[in-house]
């Protein structure tokens, strides 16, 4: 039971937005600049999605774990193996370094902003990280972290369905977050 009166039948943070609409607009604006339309083909969805997936995953919330991990499933074919090997150790998952020194600057954000590296950040430079990609990772983690407190700070429903997180997933990955 939510902390608040929120629409019962809404699962996560769209019990939240339903709530609140002109909170709503912006937060799923940038979720679908930072997730959906990068225009930056060196950073797909897919790996803009597994982020979100994989700090959801350290923030211990559920619904935005599950929900972007499957978005990022969908991206990949349907295949849950990359963000579960992500969201396990992401070091030792069959990604691209890049990918992997651009969780290891999320990994830190989620954390405390602070602990973000000069090291860090020239390792994913080296690894072909662009100035942008640098700065959407940053902004994806800090975004999800808190997306993920939204979520869980108004207590919303996460449902155990992992059906309902695959249609949910395809539909993020196909249409995005803005409506």
């Amino acid at each position: 039971m939510s902390h608040i009166a929120l629409p019962e039948e809404m699962p996560g943070i769209t019990a939240g937005f339903a709530f609140r609409p002109e909170t709503a607009r912006p937060m799923r604006e940038l979720a679908h600049i930072l997730l959906h339309t990068s225009g930056n083909e060196g950073f797909s969805s897919r790996d803009r999605e597994l982020i979100a997936a994989f700090v959801s995953s350290r923030n211990t919330c559920y619904f935005c774990q599950t929900s972007h991990g499957a978005a990022a499933n969908h991206l990949n074919d349907g295949s849950v193996d990359l963000v579960d090997a992500v969201c396990s150790d992401y070091r030792s998952a069959e990604i691209l370094p890049k990918l992997k020194a651009l969780l290891a600057i999320a990994e830190q954000v989620q954390i405390d902003g602070k602990r973000v590296t000069k090291q860090l950040v020239e390792e994913a430079r080296q690894q072909g990280a662009t100035d942008l990609d640098i700065h959407d990772t940053v902004l994806i983690a800090a975004a999800f972290c808190m997306y993920n407190r939204y979520v869980d700070g108004l207590g919303t429903w996460q449902p155990r369905d992992k059906a309902m997180y695959v249609e949910m997933g395809k539909r993020m990955a196909e249409e995005g977050y803005a409506r």
